[in-house]
């Protein structure tokens, strides 16, 4: 009988660690859309070609390059923390990036060295964590050819609305002149 509640004991504890790790997760993630500092990084176009096509939009950001002093101080793919200001026209743009957590301001996000650019700029790429908006399987094939014609088109302004906390950042949606990507109607009335 004892070994029975033992077993009981058990299959609870297990049954609660797999409850507690999704909705933490989930929980999280909810506390950077509600309460992170939102970002409209401008979106640029992305080669076209994902074996996960219909799934996720890929998406490129116009803001993703950085200067620096010494390029050999970084390495590719080491993690960094980018410290962001939002532009006049408002969208999002490297201030600076870190390889220590920033303390004196909350306006940051951990990426990672992307391309180190060999030349006389001294540049670095940086890849940021959040590249991927999931959508619904039916609407994400029509939303990824929205995007790609949208990024392709000087006179419509396409970003992704990114919430940022504590390094942490979350896609809210995907915009088109200001109209979530997918409610953006192609064939828009002429003024």
């Amino acid at each position: 009988m004892n070994n029975r509640k033992l077993m009981l004991v058990a299959f609870i504890a297990v049954a609660l660690i797999q409850l507690y790790i999704p909705a933490s997760m989930i929980f999280g993630r909810e506390q950077i859309l509600s309460s992170g500092k939102e970002f409209k990084f401008r979106a640029a176009p992305v080669d076209p070609n994902d074996p996960f096509r219909g799934k996720y939009l890929t998406l490129n950001f116009l803001s993703n390059t950085v200067e620096v002093r010494n390029e050999k101080e970084w390495t590719l793919n080491e993690s960094v923390y980018v410290i962001l200001t939002t532009n006049q026209a408002g969208f999002a743009e490297i201030k600076a990036i870190s390889k220590k957590k920033p303390k004196d301001t909350r306006d940051f996000v951990r990426a990672k060295v992307g391309n180190l650019i060999f030349d006389d700029a001294h540049k670095l790429t940086i890849e940021y964590p959040f590249v991927r908006f999931y959508m619904e399987e039916t609407k994400a094939p029509l939303a990824e050819i929205k995007y790609n014609n949208a990024v392709r088109d000087s006179t419509v302004v396409t970003y992704a609305l990114v919430s940022v906390k504590n390094g942490e950042a979350v896609i809210k949606d995907v915009l088109i002149d200001g109209v979530p990507i997918d409610r953006y109607q192609v064939d828009k009335p002429a003024h």
